[in-house]
């Protein structure tokens, strides 16, 4: 993604959104907050206010060049629009990993127009413990070792 799809998406190609866009590039596999987003212009020097960052994500949200999610912990992370995926999300550390399965995807596709229904997204979550060894994020690791 680059300056052009700003314009594309009807968006000035500003600066904070060109950091923000570049940012969300650097860390295509990571789901982040407006938080770590502005934590991670922090450590480039980059003196952009989080109540833009909020802003920006908006706009890009709305244009859909990001997808909002909002987990079971109810923070709300983004990540750029990569196409049609779902997310295991594992309920002690919260490792996020995406996936893919086309068979799923046209399941999906299925029950929705057996309903009735012409399916326009669909968010697919699924919980669990990952069986990460020695995981950086698990808590109870964490508490074992204080």
């Amino acid at each position: 993604m680059q300056t052009s799809d700003l314009r594309k998406a009807g968006l000035k190609a500003t600066l904070p959104r060109l950091k923000i866009l570049e940012v969300l590039q650097q860390n295509k596999q990571d789901h982040l907050s407006a938080e770590d987003v502005y934590r991670k212009l922090l450590d480039n020097e980059e003196d952009i206010g989080l109540a833009t960052i909020y802003r920006v994500l908006s706009q890009f949200e709305d244009a859909g060049l990001v997808i909002r999610h909002h987990f079971e912990d109810g923070h709300a992370l983004f990540e750029l629009e990569q196409g049609p995926h779902d997310h295991l999300i594992c309920v002690k550390c919260g490792k996020i990993e995406e996936f893919f399965d086309n068979e799923m995807q046209q399941r999906q596709r299925d029950l929705a127009q057996k309903s009735g229904f012409d399916l326009s997204k669909h968010t697919l979550v699924l919980y669990g413990d990952c069986q990460t060894a020695n995981c950086e994020n698990d808590t109870d690791t964490k508490k074992d070792s204080s």
